[in-house]
């Protein structure tokens, strides 16, 4: 089992992440922390980690390269049958890996396996979920499909355990500012099964103001690395009996990213906003994707907003779709806690 923690300027944090891994139970490990050249104590921290468990490697970075550069590193140097990638700043919960194991071993054509993270911030959770209630294994092009219809990713990081071979075999991350895990796990889903976890807590992935995503990612950015994502994963496949659904899921993707943009528009004018430019900027992005309209849900609701324009935010209809819409996500997030989709 290899544990790869890419790590810049979180030496804070690190000492925590690796013994959240060194202390799972019935797993062998390896601990590998690629630091980016962080200017820290970080590469100190992670030394001294190492000279007191022989389990924990450390690589140095001489420039800063970014975290998928730094994440490519680590795997290059990894040698374990599995493979989870652990931001320093992250936690595993206690028999995260044991869990996640067993159904990997129970399931050889499981590319990954996946639970639910527990989102925190401040002190770490004393509390998690420890038992699994069972397991789900679906084929992964079907579980593809369902992001492609929805558009989002639907894992963190942490919780994921991948199968080293498949990893080999489709390479590692790619060159995306912030959707490089979510086209890596959907690129696994593409040539393998994807297995999740009921009933436990398997990471706890905590949220910070210092981290990457808040500190760089909106609305607009969001949508566009998301779609960014899924034009790399469909690039057309060499094998010639692929090409037709790569490019059906695309389309399918496109569709629920420029349909959540105008949903998004429309809310602008709900709330006095539809002037701005962020909305101009929202529906520039939809029209980009070069979707039919008739394939857009919520452009009706948009021109009716835009044919209100101040007076939106006044409109009974346009509150109720848009407190819909907002019910629609809340739903979503409550099935994603406990279905892991």
């Amino acid at each position: 089992m290899s544990v790869v923690i890419p790590n810049y300027n979180y030496g804070h944090y690190l000492a925590t992440a690796v013994q959240s891994v060194l202390s799972q139970a019935g797993v062998r490990t390896e601990v590998i922390i690629v630091d980016d050249a962080s200017t820290d104590d970080s590469v100190s921290i992670a030394t001294r980690l190492a000279s007191s468990d022989s389990r924990v490697r450390v690589i140095t970075r001489s420039l800063n390269g970014g975290p998928v550069a730094t994440f490519n590193e680590g795997l290059a140097a990894a040698t374990g049958e599995y493979l989870v990638r652990l931001d320093a700043d992250d936690l595993l919960t206690p028999g995260s890996l044991g869990r996640s194991t067993a159904v990997a071993e129970a399931y050889p054509g499981v590319g990954f396996v996946y639970g639910h993270p527990v989102h925190f911030s401040g002190p770490v959770p004393v509390r998690h979920r420890r038992t699994a209630a069972s397991w789900t294994v679906w084929p992964g092009r079907n579980w593809l499909e369902l992001r492609c219809r929805l558009g989002v990713n639907c894992i963190t990081s942490p919780e994921v355990l991948m199968r080293m071979s498949l990893v080999h075999a489709v390479g590692g991350q790619r060159a995306l500012a912030h959707t490089h895990d979510m086209e890596m796990w959907f690129r696994l889903a593409w040539h393998a099964d994807v297995a999740w976890i009921n009933g436990a807590d398997q990471a706890w992935h905590r949220e910070h103001a210092d981290s990457l995503s808040a500190r760089e990612v909106d609305v607009l950015t969001d949508l566009r690395e998301r779609a960014a994502a899924f034009d790399l994963l469909f690039e057309p496949p060499a094998e010639a009996e692929d090409r037709p659904r790569a490019e059906s899921l695309l389309r399918t993707a496109h569709t629920a990213l420029a349909n959540e943009a105008v949903a998004r528009a429309a809310q602008s004018y709900s709330a006095g906003h539809g002037n701005e430019t962020q909305t101009e900027l929202l529906l520039g992005f939809a029209a980009e994707l070069d979707v039919p309209p008739a394939s857009i849900e919520h452009l009706p609701v948009l021109r009716r907003a835009q044919r209100l324009g101040h007076r939106a935010k006044w409109s009974p209809y346009l509150f109720t779709r848009a407190v819909a819409y907002r019910g629609t996500r809340e739903i979503r997030s409550l099935r994603w806690r406990s279905t892991g989709l």
